[in-house]
């Protein structure tokens, strides 16, 4: 099988592209850059993700398209860096819609990535495909979240427009996703852990919805398959829980007892200093997967003190010499 990646050199991308070459797949992925760092046996094109080019050749006659382009949304929310979010999402998206409609011989699929963040800021009940809340008009919340809804809508409503056919479509509303790798959204939060930050934020009861790596893979995988599966599909655990749960869990995984807890004002300091947003922190994500659990789908790591405890055994393998506090004591 051949799939296209554009967007691929991001996290997810190399996650994606790592599995998908050890299966025997055959892998491109689009970037702007040069693809350095790409897993081996991965191949490389140059798209500048707006205008077709000699890039959309590799469209044409591939089994699957998974689009993950898109600016980074780790930065602090100004007004341009909102702009560049929202265009390099609708425009990219955009341009693979067309790439796939000229194409003398479509894909069968077109995943493209979406965010869970398209649903409301909730503490009440969990948000699934059919009965979920989308997001925006909440009145307790931040004016400006609602531009991070906005961009989610119309990254999926671009995928919707385009005249593809005979390509089935998949937008994947995604939760943060875990893996041990450097620079990830574990990796941020593990070290918060080990300098002994990692408590609750602002009281913690905001849900944190989350997939490990080889779930989201293997979502990925049963979605390229199943040909009776279109329209958006949440990529996230089935049970997603208050902040202060989920961080005190992964301070059992990593064998730290205390961890500092952090007001709204520290976290908007801190957020500041590291050149990122509070709404990721902040904003109540209660995400679950009903279509893939229709689906028959089942998951290798349900619950998250279980995920963080092997993300944990793994990190400690891949960077020997990293140990807890308690287990220095």
């Amino acid at each position: 099988m051949k799939v296209v990646i554009p967007g691929g050199t991001g996290q997810v991308g190399r996650i994606l592209s790592r599995a998908l070459v050890r299966s025997g797949h055959q892998v491109v992925v689009l970037s702007r850059g040069s693809g350095r760092g790409l897993a081996p046996g991965v191949r490389h094109e140059s798209w500048d993700g707006r205008t077709q080019g000699a890039w959309t050749k590799e469209l044409d006659g591939c089994d699957a398209v998974i689009n993950l382009a898109g600016r980074s949304v780790s930065c602090r929310y100004s007004e341009s860096n909102l702009r560049a979010m929202m265009d390099s999402r609708v425009e990219s998206t955009r341009a693979v819609g067309e790439a796939i409609e000229q194409a003398t011989t479509p894909p069968r699929v077109w995943l493209q990535m979406s965010t869970a963040t398209i649903y409301a800021h909730r503490f009440d009940a969990p948000n699934d495909e059919a009965t979920g809340i989308i997001g925006g008009t909440e009145p307790d919340v931040p004016g400006y979240w609602a531009f991070s809804v906005e961009i989610a809508k119309a990254w999926e409503r671009t995928q919707d427009q385009a005249d593809t056919p005979h390509t089935r479509s998949v937008a994947l509303r995604t939760a943060m996703v875990m893996s041990p790798d450097r620079g990830g959204v574990f990796d941020v939060m593990l070290r918060m852990v080990r300098l002994g930050l990692g408590g609750p934020v602002a009281g913690g009861a905001q849900y944190v919805s989350w997939i490990h790596e080889q779930d989201m893979v293997r979502a990925v995988d049963l979605l390229i398959g199943r040909d009776d599966l279109a329209g958006p599909v949440n990529l996230a655990a089935p049970e997603p829980l208050p902040h202060r749960d989920f961080i005190r869990a992964l301070r059992s995984a990593w064998g730290t007892r205390l961890g500092l807890p952090a007001t709204r004002w520290m976290a908007e300091l801190g957020a500041f200093v590291i050149r990122t947003d509070t709404e990721l922190l902040l904003k109540s994500r209660r995400v679950v997967p009903g279509r893939l659990r229709d689906a028959g789908f089942s998951f290798d790591f349900p619950h998250w003190a279980g995920a963080a405890e092997d993300l944990v055994r793994r990190v400690r393998a891949e960077r020997p010499g990293q140990t807890s506090r308690s287990q220095l004591s």
